[in-house]
């Protein structure tokens, strides 16, 4: 059996506003192995996000641990890169500043910072777009850049919080099937948060299907469908309705609870 690279052990989140307290995540156990694509799936409000800043290390568990590679996660980490669904990329910066960023705080010699930014542009075509500024991009090549600039801190753990939520169909498609090549080119370990459920099918070597607040794990799901996945055959379109089941069960409940708040 492969050693978990993730270990989360009986993690609860609460916050509070002074006035009241919100469970977010309630014992939660989870590991991952190194080189493994897990998806966290479920409803606005499981606490998706949550667990994900979590292994970040942005926001620490009310009670349990949580490590990477054996360490406690404490804070955010060079072992742990983070692609949100904004860009958040430096307007003033070009395409190809952006990307070394990162590798200029480290301190990385220029040639070193030169060689790995034209080797990333390359592996996501785009290396006539070096010299761009972001403002010049659509939105499909900017979220390509704010994926190379964690890509060149080479981290072995790849955190993805719904990076492609705001594409249109086909630019999320082509990037998806992009996310791939690198995850079997690179052999990263990548924990990506959707509301998907055929991104997550598509993508995921495991579903970890959350329910409504307070977040826990609902189904920890194996994905046995050979890659390429073709979302019209029938086992792949089988397993979204079964996910789907899940999913809505818990999307009703979220409904029957602000309801039921809205009465009270």
């Amino acid at each position: 059996m492969t050693q978990a690279q993730i270990v989360v052990s009986g993690v609860s989140k609460v916050f509070s506003d002074g006035e009241r307290e919100v469970v977010a995540l309630k014992d939660i156990d989870l590991e991952i192995p190194a080189g493994e694509f897990v998806c966290l799936l479920g409803p606005s409000g499981c606490g998706k996000s949550t667990l994900l800043n979590a292994i970040a290390g942005f926001s620490l568990p009310s009670q349990g641990a949580i490590h990477a590679d054996g360490e406690l996660i404490t804070a955010p980490g060079p072992e742990r890169g983070m692609v949100f669904q904004e860009y958040a990329l430096f307007p003033w910066m070009t395409v190809e500043q952006n990307i070394a960023f990162g590798l200029e705080i480290k301190g990385i010699a220029r040639a070193e910072r030169s060689a790995r930014v034209a080797a990333l542009l390359n592996m996501l075509g785009m290396a006539d777009f070096g010299s761009r500024f972001p403002k010049d991009l659509s939105g499909g090549m900017r979220q390509r850049v704010a994926i190379a600039r964690v890509l060149a801190l080479d981290s072995p753990i790849l955190l993805m919080d719904e990076p492609f939520g705001a594409l249109d169909a086909l630019t999320r498609r082509n990037l998806q099937d992009e996310l791939l090549r690198i995850w079997a080119e690179l052999k990263k370990t990548v924990i990506f948060v959707t509301h998907s459920i055929e991104e997550a099918i598509y993508l995921a070597d495991r579903i970890v299907v959350m329910t409504y607040r307070p977040g826990t794990i609902k189904r920890d799901l194996r994905v046995d469908l050979p890659r390429m996945r073709d979302p019209s055959t029938p086992a792949f379109n089988a397993l979204k309705r079964e996910l789907g089941e899940m999913v809505m069960e818990e999307q009703q409940r979220h409904h029957h609870d602000e309801m039921r708040a809205a009465v009270d």
